[in-house]
């Protein structure tokens, strides 16, 4: 595992993508193109880590819940001295999330809601209303580093998995805080210039600075490559 700096929790990502590198068509469907095998993979995933976080965009257009998953995953969990479920962690700069979004239906775990000072007062008031915490980073953007000192000091966060969407990943790869990425590569091709990758947003104006990866593991299960790469 990679060092971490003092203070801040290990960082995991896990995406899945089409073999063009795609998570989704340009109208944001077929969100749902991969295996049951890569869906226990992501449940596996969740059970080695103390929260999980995912951007506004994924939570309001997909009924997820954010949960450990079957019986096998939660005990996984509880012997390995984890909380039966993983904190869940919401990422909205500008406070655009859906109070009725399926994840606030289910109270298994507390909700932590990241934010920036974009973030009306009446949406802080009804977000407040949703999650356990509301944490508000100073400026216009959300202060990543700053984010992940506060998931670690109150909520004693040690590992978190970024779940996406490609707005979030870029901006923790240019924070330059991924420690271990784990992607599954799908055997079909979605196209369209408008359609979502991995990490979207800004970017990396020159590729000396792009941030870099070694490859740990990898392994093929049926048409899907599963693939695991640390900070290098």
């Amino acid at each position: 595992m990679s060092r971490v700096p003092k203070g801040r929790p290990y960082v995991l990502l896990n995406m899945s993508m089409s073999a063009d590198g795609k998570i989704a068509s340009a109208q944001r469907g077929m969100n749902h193109f991969t295996s049951k095998r890569d869906e226990q993979n992501l449940y596996a995933l969740r059970a080695t880590v103390d929260a999980v976080m995912n951007g506004a965009r994924t939570v309001d257009t997909a009924p997820i819940k954010m949960d450990s998953g079957s019986a096998k995953f939660r005990r996984t969990r509880l012997n390995s001295g984890l909380a039966e479920h993983a904190l869940r962690i919401i990422v909205t700069g500008s406070g655009s999330l859906a109070a009725k979004a399926e994840v606030f239906c289910h109270h298994f775990s507390p909700i932590v809601i990241l934010t920036s000072s974009r973030c009306p007062k009446r949406k802080l008031r009804d977000l407040a209303k949703q999650a356990d915490d509301v944490w508000i980073s100073p400026g216009r953007s959300i202060d990543f580093p700053r984010a992940l000192t506060h998931l670690h000091s109150k909520w004693r966060v040690k590992r978190l998995l970024c779940e996406g969407g490609g707005g979030l990943n870029d901006a923790m790869f240019r924070g330059d805080l991924i420690d271990e990425f784990h992607l599954t590569v799908c055997p079909l091709i979605i196209g369209g210039s408008q359609a979502p990758s991995i990490s979207d947003g800004i970017g990396f104006d020159r590729l000396n600075d792009a941030r870099q990866f070694e490859l740990a593991k990898r392994k093929q299960v049926g048409e899907e490559m599963f693939l695991t790469y640390r900070r290098k």
